[in-house]
């Protein structure tokens, strides 16, 4: 039997389309991630190790946050440029030019909105809505795939050219970059601990449960436009959202209600097994990504071989 050629004129994506949509994403996640790191800044309960630095830098300097931070990234920026140039695109000019520039801005209108009320409950919601706005910005900045931040681009850098884990050296980074936040006097607080070590979690947690999935509305969007497509990813989006919320609250509601009858032992057990169950979870995710970004690479490479016939 004769191959039949392969029809891809359903499946072609629009690229121009899907960029400036990821770029809209871009825009809107590096929003969050300076909203976030807002909060954390106004809570005084610490920053992201490399904002910290900058802070405290700016203070000593006395130039505004937005300029030492372009300043600092234009350096890596040059150093990305040199060394692995394929980490560079238009979410990195974005981080560069924006982050800074949006801190000092939010940081004005916080001032402005809740001047004179700080206290420990208000720095409990600082912290958390600051780690949630600011890990589901970068959770979605990141999932455009559009380029990373210069400071994100360092350490998958220097782990390709020493050989060393990510993690190591990732995790040497930050420490680096918290001894000098301290040194400068920067905002260094337990959300600064926090972000260095345990965001990616939350991070993974937003990547599984909203920007992948916005990622794929986008493509499939970007292949058929229609107001229908618009329509059901937000649909779906509002419901992701709300189940997320939803099954949160109802855990937490039973856990409380049943907390007075669980002994010592059992309260041990049923945090072995959440933590059992968050890896298995990680696990999962991790074999699921695989196996889409293979299917994904047999389906471009079966497209290639068509197209070249």
């Amino acid at each position: 039997m004769d191959n039949v050629p392969y029809d891809n004129s359903k499946s072609v994506i629009n690229k121009p389309l899907d960029i400036l949509l990821k770029s809209i994403c871009s825009l809107i996640g590096i929003m969050l991630i300076s909203v976030g790191a807002t909060f954390l800044l106004e809570g005084h309960i610490g920053m992201d190790p490399f904002t910290a630095m900058n802070t405290g830098i700016s203070n000593k300097l006395g130039i505004s946050l937005g300029v030492l931070q372009l300043i600092v990234n234009f350096v890596l920026f040059i150093f990305v440029l040199i060394f692995d140039r394929k980490q560079i695109g238009i979410g990195t000019i974005f981080n560069m030019f924006l982050v800074g520039y949006e801190i000092d801005y939010f940081s004005g209108l916080y001032q402005h909105l809740f001047q004179g009320n700080l206290n420990i409950p208000m720095m409990i919601v600082d912290a958390i809505i600051g780690i949630s706005l600011f890990t589901l910005g970068t959770s979605l900045y990141m999932s455009t795939k559009l380029g990373v931040s210069p400071y994100d681009a360092i350490a998958p850098i220097i782990s390709d050219k020493i050989h060393v884990k990510y993690q190591i050296v990732r995790s040497a980074q930050d420490i680096i970059i918290m001894i000098i936040a301290v040194l400068f006097a920067g905002p260094f607080g337990i959300m600064t601990l926090f972000t260095a070590f345990f965001a990616g979690s939350l991070i993974n947690f937003w990547n599984n449960t909203i920007s992948r999935g916005i990622m794929i509305h986008i493509d499939h969007f970007s292949e058929k436009p229609s107001f229908h497509n618009v329509s059901g990813g937000l649909l779906e989006l509002g419901k992701n959202g709300y189940n997320i919320v939803l099954h949160a609250y109802q855990n937490t509601y039973t856990m409380q209600k049943n907390m007075s009858g669980y002994s010592e032992a059992e309260i041990e057990e049923l945090i072995n097994r959440t933590n059992d169950n968050i890896r298995k979870n990680e696990q999962v995710s991790i074999i699921l990504q695989k196996r889409l970004d293979s299917l994904k690479d047999e389906l471009k490479e079966r497209k290639n071989k068509t197209n070249n016939k």
